[in-house]
């Protein structure tokens, strides 16, 4: 059973949402198991492969990827869309499924959870599942099904109770989505989802953390997706206003602002922050102003307003100094969820394309807020390319009232998460109204740059979206 041909897993993965490397030359250079639970009728005999992929482009020439497998001797039509291929070993042939689609290989996942309540850990075949103390007991009678519409991760959902988030691209180190969790939970942080633990293992004598359980919000829906919902009722009439048309959205920003700044503060508690001299904001205006230098290659039509954005860096590099702590790294909508209970934010593993450790490293919460901000401008501006008007004069109404609803969201965010902010941390140095203003021009201006080329080089319609609004940028 380990002579699985690369080729099959090749073609999986090519065909996977997750898999980050489509369009990229690739190639399975290694195939590792880490683990094999077998023995246990009724459940399938399953084996965690780490598939190492290597490029030829020259661009991160190696990454790794957890591919759990559920082996059968017989063809299973149930889940024939999660089908791998078969593997033979002398004259007998079984047939691979990737395990999280197939409920009953997900029973493992569920039994070393359950094992690990008593004492905080259980060990199956190498795989260490960890809870939290005092987290929610689990009943063995738990059903799993997959998750969908997901793309750097899977998750496996067991009934309405807990949800599994597993990693998917994997790295040594403590995974921060798992480590803010875990000190959140333990704080009892209201706007986070409860962590109830984790599974790790060793890998060359490194932790490498493989998947997250938490508590599954049932009555939750996606931030961005709300967004969406109400521009599209307010564009439905663009004669009425924002008040009549129920397409209002400010009394929900300004929850969410309210529930940012409540994580903030949990995060400042619970991590180390500090006060950083004006080093740290020369050394941010750098690096700022290098990524437009970049993006300018990319995204020419960025040449015209570059002058402006860099007076707008100019200006943090002159500021005495910058507050930081852990943030969240890589905020917007749809790493919200909507609650019947309130705002949770989910998803702390910060940017998936920087190191472990540098995700963990302080940083300025007008960061998150910048991330926010931007979110709210394209959930306008996504609805506004999905309609077609039937003139000009439709088309600039439902411009205008698109730019109100973002304006009103934004504020209303804004003025929101301000008023929760000084009533925590009032007396902070970067308290000063100017210099509020200042950060977060800049964050925003450096987030809308970084849209730029992302929109360019993957869906260049929508760099409009960015553009127009870098287009308003200007230094105070």
């Amino acid at each position: 059973m380990t002579d699985i041909d690369y080729a099959l897993l090749e073609a999986y993965l090519a065909r996977t949402r997750w898999f980050g490397g489509k369009g990229r030359p690739f190639h399975v250079s290694d195939v590792r198991v880490i683990a094999r639970l077998r023995d246990r009728h009724p459940l399938p005999d399953t084996i965690m492969c780490v598939v190492t992929v290597s490029y030829a482009d020259g661009e991160d020439g190696v990454e790794r990827y957890q591919v759990p497998l559920a082996v059968y001797d017989e063809i299973e039509e149930r889940i024939g869309h999660a089908y791998v291929g078969p593997v033979t070993s002398g004259e007998r042939t079984r047939h691979l499924y990737d395990a999280l689609h197939d409920r009953e290989a997900m029973q493992w996942w569920l039994d070393g959870f359950i094992g690990a309540e008593a004492s905080g850990l259980s060990d199956l075949a190498g795989l260490r599942f960890r809870r939290v103390s005092g987290s929610h007991a689990l009943d063995p009678e738990l059903r799993s099904s997959p998750m969908t519409g997901e793309q750097s991760n899977s998750s496996v959902r067991y009934d309405d109770v807990a949800i599994m988030k597993v990693f998917r691209k994997i790295s040594p180190g403590i995974n921060p989505d798992i480590e803010i969790h875990e000190e959140l939970t333990r704080a009892g942080a209201e706007h986070v989802a409860a962590l109830y633990g984790w599974v790790e293992t060793e890998i060359d004598g490194e932790i490498v953390q493989l998947a997250m359980l938490q508590d599954f919000l049932r009555t939750a829906s996606d931030g961005f997706e709300l967004a969406l919902g109400s521009v599209r009722t307010l564009l439905a009439d663009p004669e009425q206003t924002i008040d009549g048309s129920g397409g209002d959205f400010a009394g929900e920003a300004a929850r969410l602002g309210e529930a940012l700044a409540d994580v903030h503060e949990a995060l400042r508690r619970s991590f180390p922050s500090e006060r950083r001299g004006p080093d740290s904001t020369a050394e941010l205006a750098r690096a700022m102003t290098e990524r437009l230098d970049a993006a300018l290659r990319v995204v020419p039509e960025l040449e015209p307003i570059a002058p402006r954005l860099r007076a707008v860096y100019r200006a943090v590099a002159a500021a005495d100094g910058l507050d930081v702590q852990r943030i969240h790294g890589d905020l917007h909508l749809g790493q919200t969820l909507r609650t019947a209970h309130g705002w949770r934010i989910v998803d702390f593993e910060g940017e998936p394309g920087r190191p472990f450790a540098e995700r963990a490293l302080p940083d300025s919460p007008w960061r998150d807020v910048a991330g926010m901000l931007r979110s709210f401008d394209y959930a306008t501006g996504v609805v506004e390319m999905s309609q077609v008007s039937v003139n000009e004069q439709e088309r600039s109404v439902r411009s205008e009232q698109a730019r109100r609803w973002s304006e009103r969201a934004r504020r209303s965010f804004l003025d929101a998460y301000v008023a929760a902010r000084d009533g925590s941390i009032a007396g902070s140095a970067d308290g000063d109204r100017s210099v509020r203003f200042t950060l977060l021009n800049a964050y925003v201006a450096d987030k809308a740059v970084y849209e730029a080329v992302y929109e360019k080089r993957n869906r260049p319609a929508w760099t409009a979206i960015p553009l127009a609004a870098l287009a308003e940028i200007a230094p105070d």
